[in-house]
């Protein structure tokens, strides 16, 4: 899936190389080819496997509306409007100000461009700035360089690892978990919009 798309009629936050809008329902059958991919699906969580369309509208479904609790993404390449791939903050918890965070770059040619350090750091700012969380948590398989090199340069360090918990490749890897603070972040965009209006004279 090549060349330039229209702007998308809503998108919530714009960085430099990606911009996120919600997730949709025109794009189902995108989502579907992206968790149909085991190139893809061997750094998720989910077992790689078929997924079928009506499987993929159930989690359209869920994720549309669980509101306050999960809130995901869709990611565009903002050269082209192209949509890329899926994030999300996930389990959010407003009383303790924490979430679970989860990406995945779904077009290959996508991939080591920059879009999964500018699309994890844009969340980032959603979750401390228009959330008001202070603390997001994601779990990352040892072998994923990729995406390891990618949370680090958005502002996730280590804290913990589980080992020997992830099959690749004829042998266990760690599964390692990142987080980061918000008193350790810098909004790159929200902290312009989330502002007091100036008294009126």
């Amino acid at each position: 899936m090549t060349g330039s798309q229209e702007r998308p009629a809503i998108l919530n936050i714009e960085g430099e190389l990606v911009a996120l809008g919600p997730v949709r329902r025109d794009l189902v059958p995108t989502y579907q080819r992206w968790i149909n991919d085991f190139g893809t699906a061997r750094t998720l969580a989910l077992p790689p496997g078929p997924m079928a369309e009506e499987a993929e509208l159930d989690w359209f479904e869920r994720v549309s509306r669980q509101g306050g609790t999960d809130a995901s993404f869709t990611i565009y390449d903002r050269q082209t409007w192209r949509p890329v791939g899926i994030t999300g903050l996930h389990q959010i918890d407003y009383r303790h100000r924490t979430a679970s965070f989860g990406l995945m770059i779904g077009e290959p040619d996508a991939r080591g461009r920059g879009f999964g350090t500018e699309a994890s750091r844009l969340m980032l700012d959603y979750g401390f700035v228009a959330l008001g969380l202070n603390n997001v948590m994601l779990s990352v398989y040892e072998f994923n360089v990729a995406a390891r090199r990618a949370y680090e340069k958005a502002g996730y360090r280590e804290i913990g690892r589980r080992r020997q918990a992830r099959w690749m490749g004829g042998r266990l890897w760690d599964e390692i978990l990142m987080d980061c603070l918000a008193a350790e972040f810098q909004s790159p965009v929200l902290a312009r919009v989330f502002v007091p209006d100036e008294p009126r004279r």
